[in-house]
C-alpha cells in the first residue's frame, strides 16, 4: 500500500462519494506511478504519499461535494497535467465519459500509462485549449468542463466555456484568491454565454482554503471565442 487508503476514503465520504476497494486500489496505483514518473518528467512538486492523498486526490474529489454529475455525463478536463481533477473523478466514477486535454504530450503519455495500469479508459486530447475549442468535434459538446489551477478565471473562462454545451457547466477549482478572480471575470463569463451558479469556499485539511466555482452555460459562445492565446493574454475580456 502506497497511500493511506482509509484517510482518502474518509475524505471521499465527507464529499458524498463512496470509494470501494477497487477505486482505492486504483488511487494507490495512481499515486505510486505518479511518484515514479515524476522522477523522469516534472509533473508535480507534491510526491509524498500523504501530500498526494490530500492535495491532489482529496482536493480533486471535493468537486463532488458541490457538483452533481449525472450517470454517463461527458467531461473535458482542460489543462489536465498529471490528471487532476479529471482522472481522480474517473476513478471515483468510472461511468463518466472523460476527455483529458493537455498541450504537453509527455504528460498525456504518463496518463495513458496510468489508465492502462488501472484498467480505465478516457480520451486523451493533445491540443491547445484555444484550438480545440474552435474544433467542431469538441466545441459545445460536453456536459461539463473542469480545470484546476490552470490560469486566472477571466482567461480560463474563455478557454473552457466554449467546450460546454448549453445547459452544461464549467467547474473551476480555485484557491484563496477566488473571490477576487471571480469579480474580475464576470464580464468575460457573461460574454461567453455563462452565468455564475455558485462559488463554494471551504478549507481542505492540511491544504488551506479552496473554492469551487460552478458556471452554468445558458447561451452559445460567440463564434470568435476562444481567440488565440496571445490575444487572450494581451486583451482579456474585461
Amino acid at each position: 500500500m502506497y497511500i493511506p487508503k482509509e484517510k482518502l476514503r474518509s475524505f471521499a465520504d465527507s464529499f458524498g462519494v463512496q470509494l470501494d476497494e477497487t477505486a482505492l486500489e486504483r488511487f494507490d496505483t495512481y499515486a505510486r506511478l505518479l511518484a515514479e514518473w515524476n522522477e523522469k518528467i516534472n509533473l508535480t512538486a507534491i510526491t509524498d504519499p500523504m501530500g498526494i492523498t490530500v492535495k491532489h486526490f482529496a482536493d480533486s474529489l471535493s468537486v463532488f461535494r458541490f457538483c452533481s454529475f449525472p450517470t454517463g455525463a461527458s467531461i473535458i478536463d482542460v489543462g489536465t497535467g498529471a490528471g487532476f481533477p479529471g482522472l481522480a473523478l474517473l476513478i471515483a466514477r468510472p461511468d463518466l465519459r472523460l476527455t483529458l486535454l493537455d498541450s504537453t504530450k509527455k504528460k498525456l503519455g504518463v496518463i495513458e500509462n496510468i489508465l492502462a495500469e488501472t484498467g480505465l479508459s478516457a480520451e486523451l486530447l493533445h491540443a491547445r485549449a484555444e484550438e480545440a475549442g474552435q474544433n467542431a468535434a469538441y466545441r459545445e459538446s460536453f456536459d461539463f468542463a473542469t480545470a484546476r489551477a490552470v490560469a486566472n478565471l477571466r482567461e480560463l473562462a474563455e478557454y473552457c466555456l466554449p467546450f460546454v454545451k448549453r445547459g452544461g457547466c464549467f467547474v473551476s477549482m480555485k484557491g484563496a484568491n477566488a473571490a477576487e478572480e471571480l469579480d474580475g471575470a464576470k464580464k468575460a463569463i457573461a460574454v461567453l454565454g455563462g452565468k455564475v451558479q455558485s462559488a463554494e469556499t471551504f478549507t481542505l485539511e492540511d491544504a488551506g482554503e479552496r473554492c469551487i466555482i460552478t458556471i452554468k452555460k445558458n447561451s452559445s459562445t460567440p463564434a470568435k471565442y476562444p481567440r488565440p492565446s496571445a490575444k487572450i493574454a494581451k486583451n482579456p475580456l474585461e
